[in-house]
């Protein structure tokens, strides 16, 4: 498969900084229906994501999102096969990966983005193994 990130992902990118609110991320998920959102530092990098479950814990509206997200993101490079995300993202039990070019958030992937390569058929099967024979015991 030689499917690249940058031809998967979702482009226009809608991130937050570790100074918002968690009330200000809920509107801006709600608005764009989307389900992850990258936090990102001041130079353009991937400080963070905050996902849906994390907004949906009973905090208090104005609390940062610094406080929520989760700063181990897991991120791609946009020149990378397909692949390589959809092993990371099985790897780590995620739905989502940030896609970076030189550092800086470029994108975003998810699970349901690799859905379209099935949907398409853009990927060949393999058969499937044969059935193994018993041995016969002399």
């Amino acid at each position: 498969m030689n499917i690249k990130i940058a031809d998967l992902m979702a482009k226009r990118v809608i991130s937050a900084q570790p100074h918002h609110s968690i009330d200000h991320l809920r509107g801006l998920m709600e608005r764009n229906r989307i389900h992850a959102v990258p936090i990102v530092g001041p130079e353009g990098e991937a400080a963070g994501i905050v996902t849906t479950a994390d907004v949906a814990r009973k905090l208090k509206g104005e609390t940062p999102v610094k406080r929520i997200m989760t700063t181990n993101v897991h991120c791609v490079p946009a020149y990378n096969d397909v692949s390589a995300a959809a092993r990371m993202m099985r790897k780590h039990r995620i739905h989502h990966v940030v896609v970076t070019h030189e550092k800086r958030v470029v994108g975003i992937l998810s699970s349901l983005d690799l859905l379209k390569l099935v949907e398409g058929h853009r990927f060949t099967a393999k058969n499937a193994p044969a059935p193994r024979r018993a041995r016969k015991s002399a």
